[in-house]
Formats: C-alpha cells, structure tokens, sequence
C-alpha cells in the first residue's frame, strides 16, 4: 500500500471527512503536492492506462448534468428548472427544497403546480403577474414572495428566476434560485416596528423635532412642526433648514451652530425665531444633540423645540407689570412720602427755632428730631433710586448710568468711567431700565468676582441699533460663553431678550471680560412692543 501522501493511496484511504482517519499536516501537504502534479501533468498529455478502470474497462468522464447537479446541490439555496417544450420529467429541484419547505424532490416535481398552490394566498396575484412578464418579456424575475412549507410555517424566498431562449427565439426552459430570507424578513419586521413606534412618539410628543443630516438637510420633520410651521414633510424633505424658516440674520448663527455640534457632539441650546409659512413669527427654544454613526462622525442632528413664543410674552408682560409697578413705588416715596416728610422737617425746624429763641432746654429734642427726619427722607430718596433707577425721560438712561458710574467710584474706591461720544436717546423707560440693569449687574460682578479695579462704560448707537458695553481689567472667565449658569448672567441674557436684543460675553483685550448688549433703538413704545411681538 502506497504512503498516505501518495495518489495511488486515495482509492484506498478512508474518507477523509471522517473522523476515524487521521493525517499529519506534512502528510496532507505532500498529498496536495501530488495531487496538483497529477492534475498538472493529465492537462498536458494523457497518461497510458489512466483511462481505464482497475478491471480493465474504461471510465467514463461525468456529464454535464452530474457536474451541474452536484454543484448546485452544495450551494445553500433551492435550484430549480424546467423545460419549456419537455414533460415534467425533465424538471429539477435541488434537495434543499425538503430542508426549508418539507417536501422531498419526488413530491415537489409530481405535481406541476405544486409551487403556485404552495404561494402565499396574499402573494399569489403578485407573483402571477410577474411571472406572466417573464414569459412575454423575457425579462429576468427577481422578487421576494411567501411560501407555505408542509408544516404551515410561512417561508420568505428571494426568487432570480430566467428564461432562457433557443437560437430562434421559441422559450427552451426556466433556471432560477430562491434564496430563504425568512430570518432577514423577520428582523426587517422588528426594525420597521421599532420605527413604527419611534414615528409614532415622533410624531405625538407636543415638542418640536426635526433630524438633520451632518449637512443641515432635513431629514425628519414631526408633525408639531407642520402645525406651527405650517410647512408639510413633504415639502421641506431634503432642504437646508435654514433656509425654511429662519430670518436672515439668524441663519448664519445657526450654521455655525450645527457647525460646532459637528466637531463637539455635545448637546447644546439656543433660541431662534421661526417664520412661519403665513409670515407670523414663533419664539423657539432649541436643544440638539448628535446621533453618532460609524467611527464615531456625526449620522444627523437632531434638534428637539419648544414654542416659548407666549410664555415669553406672559413673562415680559410680568416684568413689565413688575417694574411698572416698581416705578409706580419709587415715584410714591419720591413724589409722596419724601415731600411728606420734608414737610416735617420744616415744621420741626421751625419749632426748633422757636424754642431756641424762649431759651428752653427743649430746643435741642427739637433740633433732633429735625435730624431724624432728614435721615428718613435721604433713606426714602435712595429706596426711590433702587426701584425707579431711571427717569421716564429719553436722556434718562444717559443720566443714570453718569450717576451710577461716580457712585461705584465713591463706594468702592476704583475707576469707572462712562463714554458716551454722541447722545443715545431712548425713549422708553421700560427699556432703559433694563439696560440700567444690565450695566448694575455687570459692573457688580467684576468688583465682587473679577476684583476689578477699572471699569469702562460705553454706550453708543448706529443704523437704529444701540450697543451697551461693559469692560474690566478684572480675573478673566477660562471659557467664556453666552450660556453661562450663573444667575445673574442669566437675569443679564433675559433682560436682554425682554428688549429685542441679545447679550454676548467675551474675553477683554488683555485680561478682564466685556460684556456687549445690542439692542434696537425702537422709536417709542409702540417700537418696542413691535420688536417683542417679532421676537
């Protein structure tokens, strides 16, 4: 007997799948090199007596029917064909059709509809119409249908399915492949319930939420959105966002947005307003976050939105009503209570003088209680400050600032200058105070926090816009930013919104921050609540 590496040992080794034969991996190279000698050797001239079997007869190479079969049968999916002009003993099913539907070659092929009885009932007329193009046509069926197995189970195939020509153009017989996708089917189930019930929280949750690709696209658009925008997915599918619905100078700060939460993929917040299809403006308070995809680039945007259009216009109205009210106190202790008691005063004083004159020793209770009184009407001045800082007059803000400049410089022994190049009139008392506000917490914050010992005030207007910048030399912010949490930043950004205008906190020249307030120099009141209603 031939060595296990030899080619005469083949015939007589056991089947080498079997698990009772075993061959070291220096034997099986050597069999793979002899084997590849033969067959390098039987390409280039026959060899005698190689075509002859061990009796003497000679073997018969396989045809090309038992190379097909045997090919088809190893590959993982049901193989059919069938003549078009012979009889149903010519068709062909491979062995795989009893694996996934339950019956053998013989019952698939004894019946020459088998196949269309076992179709899907929903899938039948599908199918029927499809086939009927293949045969008219001559056009390849690729489609994917139901089929029942034996046992009731319902089995998803992948038909390619052709049919193939004779030279004179007659039919001659049909060779397809189906491929079993029923666990495929089964997870693109799961998925599309999974979106189904993704769209339906989608679209019933009252937030705004709209999916953006990483370029800004629209991509998903619920439907909260078409109500206050009054824009259907339809329409906005695929458009830049910006682009829809945003005013103009807004949309390049919301580039540059989506822009940064490109490069953080950290959430972020800010509020745009949204015009909508009618022309009418929403206040909407955004949140966005990044859905990563592969190797962690961004996959889309997604942004999530709340109308705060009357919530912001009750909270002004509350302020409003607030600080009316405020001005309406401090008028009464300026204009009331303060004259009140300096009618006292001078009544006091006058009995002073009389009893001083009589030599009474009650002259001097007299003389004090004069001073009392005047105590009382300076403390009633400065309560009348605090709640009505500025006067209901268009130099009114200019006036104030002047005056609260020289007292930070009394109380607190540093500098604080006030530039003012050209008179910047404001109107409204309303929005005056809250600029007043917006300079008192700032200025406060860089003596408390900063530690500053210079502050520069700046107030000045161009193209009907008015800009009010605080400066100081104080301890600067590590990363300054305009959604900072402290609350008097906060109260800052807010007052800042009540008059239309925004509030941005910035690093200063060489140390120290400015904080820079712009906001629309409205003409009157009835200005203002325009720029509010826009807002």
């Amino acid at each position: 007997m031939g060595s296990a590496g030899s080619v005469e040992s083949i015939s007589q080794a056991p089947d080498l799948a079997a698990p009772a034969y075993d061959i070291s991996p220096a034997d099986a190279e050597a069999l793979l090199i002899d084997l590849a000698s033969v067959f390098v050797n039987n390409s280039l001239e026959p060899i005698p007596g190689e075509a002859f079997n061990g009796e003497g007869e000679e073997e018969q190479l396989p045809n090309a029917d038992a190379i097909y079969r045997a090919l088809v049968e190893q590959i993982p999916a049901v193989i059919f064909m069938a003549h078009l002009d012979r009889g149903i003993g010519e068709a062909y099913v491979s062995p795989q059709i009893e694996a996934s539907l339950g019956f053998s070659q013989e019952e698939w092929l004894e019946d020459p509809i088998r196949w269309y009885q076992q179709i899907h009932p929903d899938d039948k007329q599908r199918w029927s119409v499809e086939a009927a193009q293949m045969f008219l046509s001559g056009t390849a069926l690729r489609s994917a249908y139901r089929v029942m197995a034996r046992d009731g189970r319902v089995v998803w195939f992948q038909c390619e399915a052709k049919m193939i020509r004779r030279k004179n153009g007659r039919p001659w017989f049909i060779h397809g492949i189906a491929f079993d996708i029923t666990e495929l089917k089964r997870t693109e189930e799961a998925l599309q319930e999974e979106r189904n019930v993704a769209s339906a929280i989608l679209h019933t949750v009252g937030a705004l939420v709209v999916v953006l690709d990483p370029q800004g696209r629209i991509v998903r658009f619920n439907r909260a959105c078409e109500q206050v925008s009054g824009y259907s997915f339809g329409e906005v599918k695929e458009k830049y966002f910006w682009d829809l619905c945003m005013v103009a100078e807004e949309a390049e700060r919301f580039k540059i947005v989506v822009e940064q939460s490109r490069g953080e993929q950290s959430a972020r917040e800010y509020e745009t307003s949204w015009v909508a299809r009618d022309g009418s403006r929403r206040l909407i308070a955004w949140s966005s976050t990044i859905l990563p995809g592969e190797k962690g680039t961004p996959a889309y945007i997604i942004a999530t939105g709340i109308d705060i259009t009357e919530r912001k216009r009750l909270e002004r109205a509350i302020l409003e009503i607030s600080a009316e009210e405020q001005r309406r106190i401090g008028q009464d202790l300026h204009d009331g209570l303060g004259q009140h008691l300096t009618g006292i005063a001078f009544m006091s004083k006058v009995q002073e003088q009389k009893l001083a004159e009589k030599g009474l020793a009650e002259a001097a209770e007299a003389a004090r209680i004069v001073r009392l009184v005047n105590e009382a009407i300076t403390k009633t001045r400065e309560l009348a400050h605090g709640l009505l800082p500025v006067i209901d007059d268009a130099q009114g803000l200019m006036s104030a600032l002047k005056r609260w400049a020289t007292e930070v410089e009394d109380l607190f022994n540093i500098s604080c200058r006030l530039r003012i190049d050209e008179p910047v009139l404001i109107h409204d008392a309303s929005m005056s105070t809250h600029l007043y506000r917006i300079a008192q917490e700032a200025v406060n914050n860089a003596i408390k926090h900063g530690q500053a010992k210079n502050v520069m005030i700046s107030l000045f207007g161009s193209n009907g816009y008015g800009t009010l910048r605080i400066e100081n030399d104080g301890a600067s912010l590590p990363e300054p930013s305009t959604n900072d949490t402290g609350m008097g930043m906060q109260i800052m950004h807010y007052r800042a919104r009540m008059i239309g205008g925004s509030l941005k906190v910035e690093r200063g020249g060489l140390r120290g921050i400015a904080i820079t307030c712009v906001f629309p120099l409205a003409d009157g009141k009835e200005g203002l609540k325009k720029v509010a209603h826009e807002q």
